[in-house]
């Protein structure tokens, strides 16, 4: 399983995904309960590679990526990764280690902290292509 989750700097979750730029990608296919996680790789976006900008035009460095870990989203960047196979998890955690590691255990992680870009992103998704 390929999990990604937003960054703001490489070390705090972030909110507005469909702006993220810096995302930490871990593939955990070969990791089996107990087993200590692996290093993410480092997925750095360029601006036409955002999610806010993306033409689906070809492929994606997030590309197979089942799970997204985000702090916050709107609906269009939820069903945008709906129909490239990956699930949205908000999380008010922001350690990016932490969340992953809550996730993994199946436990809750907590909930998301208010973000004024959440309630613009749903006004612009209204006229969104997504």
């Amino acid at each position: 399983m390929r999990i990604a989750v937003a960054t703001k700097d490489w070390a705090t979750v972030s909110g507005h995904a469909g702006q993220t730029r810096c995302w930490l990608l871990w593939d955990l296919a070969d990791v089996r309960a107990g087993d200590p996680l692996p290093e993410p790789s480092r997925v750095e976006l360029v601006k036409e590679q955002l999610f806010h900008h993306f033409q689906d035009d070809g492929p994606h460095p997030l590309d197979g990526v089942e799970i997204v870990v985000a702090g916050s989203a709107g609906d269009g960047f939820v069903r945008h990764m709906k129909a490239r196979g990956a699930d949205v998890v908000l999380t008010g955690e922001s350690d990016p280690v932490r969340a992953l590691t809550l996730l993994v255990a199946g436990e809750d992680l907590p909930e998301q902290r208010f973000d004024i870009t959440t309630s613009l992103c749903k006004l612009r998704d209204l006229f969104s292509r997504h």
